[in-house]
């Protein structure tokens, strides 16, 4: 190969990535993204499942206050929100008072609260942590995600455009053996944020380099790329919708698009970014904001849902890497932590409190929650309780889902 064609591949691999087409893709990369929207009819079901990653840290006993609880109180003297300022949902809990979305969907028996969700031997490191949640293998060093895995044991074989993942970056969770996600974050601009002379190789006719296994990959990726990026450019454009998601819609605006588009995605993988919940110093008022920004896209995905008629097709799930400390910091904020809440919504969950919420007063050593519930159970929830899939395969061991959906 000489150094022409060498240059040509670096740069089109270069505009791959920009185009949200990552360079390390499987062979097979080219047949998931060519064709058109159409239904997924390879498997049994059309079910969706949309991951919402709450990165950086979510105060779990600030999310969901367990206000009858004296410990909680008594180590949080500023940070503790008394019991008149929840959003009350029983006689043990109550939610944020930014949480009116979320107290919404509770009411109407659609959200699954799953308590105190950890893994032995915890890291206070978001990046750790993060893997770990991302390839639900601690200390592993897996290469793939379980979401990843999870495409891959759903469909063996590549399907167009199966997963997708709303972000600038591709998560570690998405990343699979047989499947390359769609990757984009402004769906104008999805493909187009290339140098523009990446832009012209990308853009030159078949057939204009010269035939080798390596170029026909290359522009076969390439052809794909293109497709994909028009089908999620077509679908944002014609998606219009009355429904309020809030200041921040955390990506799930472009999920609905998605999906009214008819893509045949069965998993989204969404969220924060730049660790948003790493509340540190002066926790209260941002926290509150954050969990109102949440509370209110996650209504506002489900009420679109309901208005496209397709509510009893997609289910919600939410989590955080860890947990914050039980005592609040100097700061009035608080630190890394260990277990935190699992979330579920959506029409076909059954609504409760599922899991043992963790003691406040035996805590580790380093004043932490020490969790109830592997957050591998909640993985398991999802596969093997709303997809069907069976979750030995993907989180590589047994783990028991909760009965959130019956």
């Amino acid at each position: 190969m000489n150094d022409r064609n060498i240059q040509r591949r670096h740069l089109l691999r270069a505009a791959l990535a920009g185009a949200g087409v990552q360079a390390f893709a499987p062979l097979a990369v080219p047949s998931v993204f060519a064709g058109t929207a159409h239904a997924a009819s390879q498997t049994d079901d059309d079910r969706i499942l949309v991951v919402v990653e709450l990165a950086g840290g979510n105060d779990g006993l600030n999310t969901i206050v367990p206000y009858t609880d004296d410990a909680y109180y008594r180590l949080r003297p500023n940070l503790a929100i008394k019991a008149n300022k929840l959003r009350k949902i029983d006689d043990r809990f109550g939610l944020n008072p930014g949480m009116a979305g979320v107290e919404r969907i509770w009411k109407d028996g659609q959200l699954a609260i799953v308590h105190g969700c950890g893994y032995d031997n915890p890291s206070f490191s978001h990046f750790t942590s993060m893997a770990y949640w991302h390839t639900a293998a601690p200390n592993s060093g897996d290469d793939f995600g379980w979401y990843g895995r999870l495409a891959d044991s759903i469909a063996p074989k590549p399907l167009p455009n199966f997963l997708i993942n709303v972000d600038t970056t591709q998560s570690l969770a998405v990343r699979s053996r047989i499947h390359t996600p769609v990757v984009f974050d402004d769906p104008d601009k999805f493909r187009r944020n290339a140098y523009l002379q990446e832009r012209e190789l990308l853009d030159q006719p078949d057939g204009a380099h010269e035939v080798n296994a390596a170029r026909r990959y290359l522009d076969g990726v390439a052809k794909s790329a293109r497709d994909a990026s028009s089908l999620v450019r077509e679908a944002w454009a014609k998606y219009k919708s009355p429904v309020d998601y809030g200041i921040n819609p955390l990506g799930l605006n472009k999920v609905a698009a998605c999906i009214a588009a008819g893509l045949p995605t069965r998993l989204y993988y969404t969220g924060y970014r730049n660790n948003a919940f790493d509340t540190h110093v002066q926790q209260a008022d941002l926290h509150q904001r954050l969990l109102t920004y949440t509370s209110d896209a996650l209504l506002g995905f489900l009420r679109d849902m309901e208005r496209l008629g397709q509510s009893d097709r997609v289910v919600l799930m939410a989590f955080s890497e860890f947990g914050r400390r039980v005592p609040e910091n100097t700061s009035l904020g608080t630190d890394h932590g260990t277990a935190g809440p699992m979330f579920f919504a959506g029409k076909s969950v059954k609504g409760g409190h599922y899991g043992t919420h963790p003691s406040l007063t035996k805590l580790d050593g380093g004043d932490n929650l020490i969790h109830t519930s592997d957050f591998r159970r909640g993985y398991a929830t999802a596969i093997d309780g709303w997809l069907r899939v069976p979750g030995n395969r993907v989180l590589k061991g047994e783990f028991q889902g909760f009965p959130v959906f019956g």
